[in-house]
């Protein structure tokens, strides 16, 4: 999906958390020299310029995915949605140590109020650009 959203001009923002950088983020997903990261817990939004640089380029629609699911996707992805903006989770695009993590977000961005009428959940084969 990286690859083909690159080809499409998606804008594509990285987030990792404590003291890692560009060079901790896995080579096969590895930014371009040209991607912002923003660093924080596990809301990416809070203490980072993550709005700033979506609402620059007017985006009204986020693609949430990550590691340690029930951390950055769930709270990133909810702070997306409680500020208005269209999310869409790719359940095969989180993942978790824990299988009820992962369950429980995607439970969540289908149940939870002021996320749910917000969220899309689906795979990322289903997205296209």
């Amino acid at each position: 999906m990286l690859d083909e959203a690159r080809k499409a001009g998606v804008y594509i923002v990285y987030s990792t958390s404590g003291t890692a950088g560009r060079g901790d983020i896995a080579t096969l997903i590895a930014p371009e020299a040209s991607d912002p990261i923003v660093t924080s817990g596990p809301d990416k939004f809070v203490k980072t310029d993550l709005q700033k640089l979506l609402d620059d380029k007017g985006i009204k629609t986020v693609i949430v995915t990550g590691t340690a699911s029930e951390g950055a996707v769930l709270n990133t992805g909810s702070h997306a949605a409680f500020q208005g903006m269209n999310v869409v989770v790719p359940v095969d695009g989180m993942s978790s140590t824990d299988l009820y993590a992962e369950q429980y977000v995607a439970w969540h961005f289908t149940h939870a109020p002021g996320v749910s009428a917000k969220t899309t959940l689906t795979e990322f084969s289903k997205i296209k650009f």
